[in-house]
């Protein structure tokens, strides 16, 4: 701690028994959390591309095990699907549907299950029209939840390609 106060001065303020950090540092989890808290009550805003690339590429201290940062880590991915979630349903419903699946796709990197993810995201490319990439999307997502689980995709999943199967 004396070697960091020396090499950046100002960086730790010590408050007796609790050590902190400056309010003048930017701390990312704090970024990428203030962003989920924002879409969370006000939605969508116009710099929607750069929200969704920053919660893509928001992670907690990777290739670290400590309980407390898987905890830590585990919660961070749940408010980024939840905020994936958000931008891919208020795309679709914006008719924004690049967008909507590109949300839909980055919750389904998080979790492949994420049954609406994968319904977000059926919606969206075949309201692109693109129903072939729809009917990959269920096969990849029905494969999946099969070999992983033993199930069978929802009946409200099954209905967002029926007419194409």
């Amino acid at each position: 701690m004396h070697l960091v106060s020396r090499q950046v001065p100002g960086l730790l303020i010590n408050g007796g028994t609790v050590l902190s950090l400056s309010d003048m540092v930017d701390v990312d989890l704090h970024r990428v959390r203030a962003q989920v808290r924002e879409l969370s009550r006000v939605g969508l805003n116009a710099d929607v591309v750069s929200c969704l690339h920053q919660l893509r590429d928001a992670e907690l201290l990777p290739g670290w095990y400590d309980d407390w940062v898987l905890f830590e880590q585990s919660r961070l991915r749940q408010d980024r699907l939840h905020a994936f979630q958000i931008i891919a349903r208020q795309s679709l419903a914006r008719c924004d549907f690049e967008i909507a699946v590109e949300a839909s796709e980055a919750a389904m990197e998080l979790e492949p299950l994420y049954e609406s993810a994968v319904g977000l995201l059926i919606q969206a490319q075949r309201q692109q029209g693109n129903t072939a990439a729809a009917l990959r999307a269920f096969e990849e997502y029905r494969a999946k939840l099969y070999e992983d689980m033993g199930l069978a995709p929802s009946e409200g999943i099954r209905r967002l390609v029926a007419d194409i199967l």
